[in-house]
């Protein structure tokens, strides 16, 4: 196993309150409903769901990388304001390999790619619905 990162950024127009709420907040409620193709269900391991200390586990309906190239991954994200009065999502992965090599380029854009996924369909999902988690 080796360990390794990846880092990105998602600029959102949701201000970082709307996004927080409905990502992170409510997440386990939200994700399964709009993203119900990938994810199953969202459980909470520890904490209050929405509070410092949460820990929750996803349960993916197809767990793409995880299993077969990528033996666990943790993501870290941080919601900054924006002048427009937006936000960027800035997101950092840690993995753990399968193998005894780090993912190639093409393997962590698409590990990448599919955790981006969910913040995107909470981003359209809020665009479409205004009024939702303000």
């Amino acid at each position: 196993m080796v360990s390794g990162t990846i880092v990105g950024e998602f600029p959102s127009a949701v201000s970082v309150d709307r996004l927080w709420k409905a990502t992170f907040c409510d997440g386990h409620n939200l994700l399964p409903k709009i993203l119900s193709v990938i994810i199953s269900s969202i459980d909470i391991l520890e904490g209050d769901g929405a509070g410092v200390g949460t820990v929750k586990k996803f349960n993916f309906t197809d767990g793409g990388a995880l299993g077969v190239k990528v033996k666990s991954y943790g993501v870290e994200v941080c919601l900054a304001s924006t002048s427009e009065g937006g936000s960027l999502a800035k997101m950092k992965i840690e993995y753990e390999s399968m193998g005894e090599s780090l993912l190639s380029e093409e393997d962590a854009t698409e590990l990448q790619q599919g955790i981006f996924a969910m913040v995107k369909a909470v981003d359209a999902h809020l665009v479409e619905n205004p009024t939702a988690y303000a």
